[in-house]
């Protein structure tokens, strides 16, 4: 079963809580319902539960192996705060089709206004269904409308993997 993941940064709170948690759905709702009692003071009723479970997203897996596949894309912009919601809404929109495992949008220290996102797939094969998929059309031409020229992509074979 897939883990899921619930990060109180996705909802705006006048707390400002930045605790994330993780789990087997059912523990995780169970959880994240009694954190939002016990830390945000809300009330233990089926409306949180249900909208905890609405909250509920499969947990990023960070297990690249020999085999996978990694998308570097390296773009220009002045407008990251956009690129970034459009992200967001793509993996909404793409939804369980997505067959990206886990993603990292990284800047350029010595070169501003470059980003260089980093997206992992367990396979080439899964990559290419994840670029025919027309959530990511529509992302990729609106992206580009966000950039300074086009983006650079580079495709990699992952052949090892160390832990440090």
């Amino acid at each position: 079963m897939t883990r899921k993941y619930v990060d109180c940064r996705d909802t705006p709170s006048v707390s400002g809580c930045t605790l994330a948690m993780s789990g087997e759905e059912e523990e995780l709702a169970q959880a994240a319902a009694r954190h939002a009692v016990d830390v945000h003071g809300h009330a233990d009723d089926e409306q949180l539960r249900a909208m905890t479970r609405e909250g509920l997203r499969d947990a990023p897996v960070a297990d690249t192996a020999p085999g996978a596949f990694i998308q570097l894309i390296e773009f220009r912009t002045d407008r990251i705060d956009e690129v970034e919601a459009l992200a967001r809404e793509w993996a909404e929109e793409i939804g369980a089709d997505r067959t990206a495992r886990w993603g990292v949008t990284t800047s350029d220290r010595d070169r501003a206004g470059t980003y260089i996102e980093m997206v992992e797939f367990p396979s080439y094969e899964a990559a290419m269904a994840n670029s025919a998929n027309p959530a990511t059309s529509k992302f990729a031409e609106r992206l580009q409308k966000l950039c300074e020229g086009e983006p650079r992509f580079l495709n990699l074979d992952v052949h090892a993997t160390m832990a440090f």
